[in-house]
């Protein structure tokens, strides 16, 4: 059935590989999904558009459903006719219990019922790294290594990774788990030269988990393919998916303009950074 749903296309780096008819990305208007919102049409014919509000300067590939993550009703009518979903919404910064619960909980939970009884489209969740955030930055882990949230919003994800999981053992919902590292334009200090994961090599690995033949619910570290990176993704070579971009490659300029500008000793010495240094904030 899931293959029914699929055209084949031309894949500019690997010859062919399988286009989506529709994906959801939830969280729209968000700075990631801003980003990687121009590589999606090379995935997907149709990309529908959900935020809270309407997104403005839509391409024509594009549709505007307009969905409150705590709006179940709504969430469905975002889904509906989507063959997978990509899933930036929610808090994605460190907030109060309440943000994150609403969010990042709840929120999680509406979608995940949505997609249970909406045909199942294969999810992208965006997790995070700071779910392993107090592993030390000297230490290369992989996706067996114990969670060690550093953050609320941290403690949210690992909720929303055993939530993925648990559905795709009861229901058979298929997730890749994709602990982000720092998906900006370009890496923006010394620590983001290993934490760095390029808008293309992001969209590259949501097209991996939408064809490949099982998806099952892998743990996947989001980065590129950094020189200086804290994490290891062999357990998933499986999967197919390389990505291409370095952030060494912008390392003489960051050490030049921005040479180890984080002096506390907690954000050098902890993969999670400044998230870290960051206390319980209260209401």
């Amino acid at each position: 059935m899931f293959y029914a749903i699929l055209a084949k296309t031309q894949h500019s780096r690997k010859g062919t590989h399988m286009k989506i008819n529709r994906i959801l990305l939830t969280g729209a208007s968000g700075g990631m999904a801003t980003l990687i919102r121009p590589f999606l049409a090379d995935i997907a014919n149709e990309v529908v558009l959900s935020a809270p509000c309407d997104i403005a300067d839509i391409s024509p590939h594009e549709i505007n459903r307009p969905a409150n993550l705590l709006d179940p009703n709504a969430i469905a009518q975002a889904m509906q006719g989507c063959d997978a979903v990509i899933h930036l919404g929610g808090y994605s910064i460190e907030g109060t219990f309440a943000q994150v619960l609403n969010a990042n909980i709840i929120g999680l939970y509406n979608l995940y019922e949505t997609a249970r009884n909406t045909g199942k489209p294969r999810i992208v969740f965006a997790s995070t790294n700071h779910t392993v955030g107090y592993h030390l930055q000297s230490h290369t882990i992989d996706n067996t290594a114990p969670t060690r949230p550093d953050s609320l919003y941290g403690v949210s994800k690992c909720f929303g990774e055993s939530l993925a999981q648990m559905y795709c053992d009861k229901f058979a919902q298929q997730t890749a788990i994709v602990r982000i590292g720092s998906c900006t334009d370009t890496p923006k200090d010394i620590r983001m030269l290993s934490t760095w994961l390029s808008a293309r090599d992001f969209v590259s690995l949501c097209s991996t988990a939408f064809i490949i033949d099982h998806l099952g619910c892998p743990v996947i570290y989001g980065a590129s393919n950094n020189d200086r990176s804290f994490w290891d993704n062999s357990n998933i070579a499986h999967l197919g998916w390389y990505p291409q971009d370095n952030a060494e490659i912008y390392a003489e300029h960051i050490e030049k303009t921005n040479p180890h500008k984080d002096t506390n000793a907690s954000i050098r010495k902890y993969q999670g950074g400044i998230f870290t240094d960051i206390g319980i904030l209260k209401e």
